[in-house]
């Protein structure tokens, strides 16, 4: 009895160090659309996204990915079927939106843009992409020449985002455009205090003190 026992205890610590030192084997682990995405694998997000879309055409997670990856990647046509796809499964959901807003943007359709981002703010008014949805707003208004909407955008862009130079140095331009000469010395000095290298902001910034000592 003792000795099968002895046995048995043996034959599993055998079992136990062939499975290195695992009391159970450990299975593979999935890939990770959403990692690769943030390590800027974008294709390879891609082709994962494809894999899931294919075994469950309705994960909604996965469209969203695939359409950050290819926005990424410039493929906008392929991110608006998928973006497409994606509110038809979820009509409103907000990260859809947003998707649908940027690749408009960037294609250049500024109405259907304005459309898609304001419907964001209104769904998700603190959403995880708030930020930068006031920072497309702001530079679709600069593409229209409506300098003071781009201001207001712009303004509530950096006060979610107070770090980032390059949206100072745009705040400033559209209230350079705007009239605000004053606000947009104050908007250029901001931009150089976090980044100093910037060169649109040192010209924007000497542009506008000439201009009020004429």
């Amino acid at each position: 009895m003792n000795q099968r026992r002895t046995m048995s205890l043996s034959s599993s610590l055998i079992l136990f160090a062939l499975l290195g030192g695992q009391l159970f084997p450990q299975t593979q682990a999935r890939p990770d659309a959403v990692m690769e995405y943030r390590n800027g694998n974008y294709e390879r997000a891609v082709a994962i996204c494809k894999d899931e879309i294919r075994s469950n055409s309705r994960n909604l997670d996965a469209h969203v990915v695939i359409c950050w990856s290819l926005i990424r990647l410039n493929r906008y046509q392929e991110a608006l079927e998928y973006a497409r796809m994606g509110r038809g499964i979820s009509r409103y959901d907000p990260r859809i939106i947003e998707i649908l807003g940027e690749i408009n943007y960037y294609e250049g359709r500024n109405p259907e843009a304005l459309q898609y981002f304001q419907e964001y703010i209104n769904l998700a008014p603190e959403g995880g992409r708030i930020e930068t949805v006031y920072y497309f707003l702001g530079e679709i208004y600069i593409r229209l020449g409506r300098f003071r909407h781009a201001d207001i955008a712009l303004s509530t862009a950096v006060h979610w985002m107070p770090g980032n130079a390059a949206w100072w140095t745009r705040l400033a331009y559209a209230r350079e455009n705007a009239g605000e000469l004053q606000e947009a010395v104050t908007a250029y000095e901001r931009a150089l205090s976090l980044n100093s290298q910037l060169a649109d902001a040192r010209r924007g910034l000497t542009r506008v003190r000439q201009a009020l000592i004429r």
